[in-house]
Parts: C-alpha cells; sequence; structure tokens
C-alpha cells in the first residue's frame, strides 16, 4: 500500500505572504512613528516604507489608529517576549534590561502615540487601554525577573518606582545621549533593589 499524502493547501502560500505582509506593516509604522512623529507617519508612507501598495495596508489596517496601535502592540509583544526569555541574572541586569525597553525605538514610538492620544479623541481610548496592557505586563515580568515578593509592605511600589524611573531615563534620553549618567543611576537602583528585595 503506497503512502497518502495530504492535498495541498493552495491557500497557506497566500496565507504566509499575508502575515509577512502584516508584520512588514507594523514594524515599518513604529520606524516611521520613532522617526517622524504622528504627524509625518501617514498609512502611505508606512506602505511605502514597508514596499506594499497603499490597498494592502488598508486591507490589513482598515484606519490610521488600527495601523498605529497595532505596531506598537506587536513590538511591545515582541519585547515582553524577549524579557521573559532572559536567563536568570543578577538585579543590575534585570534593572539595565528592563531600563533598556525605555531607550530604544519602540519608546520613542510609543511617546509619539501618546502625544497624538492626548490631541485625537478617537485614539486616546484604544491607547490608553494598549499602555495600561502594556504596563501590567512588564510589571509582572519584572515582578518574576526581580523575584520580588509583592505581599511584603512596599515591594509593589519599589517595583512600581523601577519602571517609572526607567521611564524617565528613557525621556532624558531621547533629545541627547544619557548612557554614562543612565549607567550610574541603574547600578545605584539596582543597589536599592537588593536592600529592599532582600
Amino acid at each position: 500500500m503506497g503512502v497518502v499524502t495530504p492535498p495541498k493547501t493552495p491557500n497557506a502560500p497566500k496565507q504566509d505572504r499575508s502575515r509577512a505582509t502584516r508584520q512588514r506593516l507594523l514594524e515599518a509604522a513604529v520606524a516611521c512613528l520613532a522617526e517622524h512623529g504622528w504627524a509625518g507617519s501617514t498609512v502611505s508612507v508606512v506602505a511605502e516604507r514597508a514596499g506594499v501598495s497603499r490597498g494592502a495596508a488598508q486591507h490589513h489596517f482598515p484606519t490610521r489608529e488600527d495601523l498605529f496601535t497595532g505596531a506598537v502592540e506587536y513590538v511591545a509583544e515582541e519585547r515582553s517576549a524577549a524579557l521573559r526569555a532572559l536567563p536568570v541574572q543578577g538585579r543590575s541586569e534585570v534593572v539595565a534590561a528592563l531600563v533598556d525597553l525605555y531607550t530604544g525605538p519602540l519608546f520613542r514610538a510609543a511617546l509619539h502615540l501618546w502625544v497624538a492620544a492626548s490631541n485625537e479623541e478617537q485614539l486616546r481610548p484604544r491607547v490608553t487601554e494598549l499602555e495600561a496592557r502594556v504596563g501590567r505586563e512588564t510589571h509582572r515580568i519584572a515582578v518574576e525577573l526581580l523575584d520580588a515578593d509583592e505581599t511584603r509592605p512596599g515591594v509593589r511600589e519599589t517595583v512600581q518606582g523601577l519602571l517609572d524611573m526607567a521611564r524617565g531615563l528613557g525621556l532624558a534620553n531621547l533629545l541627547t545621549d544619557d548612557t554614562t549618567r543612565r549607567t550610574r543611576v541603574v547600578t545605584q537602583w539596582a543597589s536599592v533593589l537588593d536592600e529592599a528585595l532582600g
């Protein structure tokens, strides 16, 4: 008896191309938002950067808001996955990795999206919900990586303080390279965490 092979699915290559197009659009949207801000990031600009037609872009993301909130969410999920994959390290390495989340293109793109959401009524609820979800996930991962016991008084606030400080360091880095000062702050904050978290 011969080997029975399943019939080929004609849609599989088309689905793969569709997923690849969607991913290129998301990555291009984040890059455009980080480089050009909200005003300079149109669907046409993103489509051109991704190497697809405007129609293809709108097929995947019907509105500009869909495209940019989807892009920031996509990269946030990628960064969360990278954080979760970090090997168990010392606290100073974990602090540095968390701070790095706020000094790259994702943070710059997210910041432009926040500013736009403060002025655009239709965008605000989507960005607010997205940021709340990303914030909760980042906090949860930070607690895990730092091996922090949030049942102890003050520990939750200490971890949240770390994330707030990391966001502030990211803001300071937007206009000038703040690497030297940031390195000293990260080292000091890791010592504070060691003392506070035990």
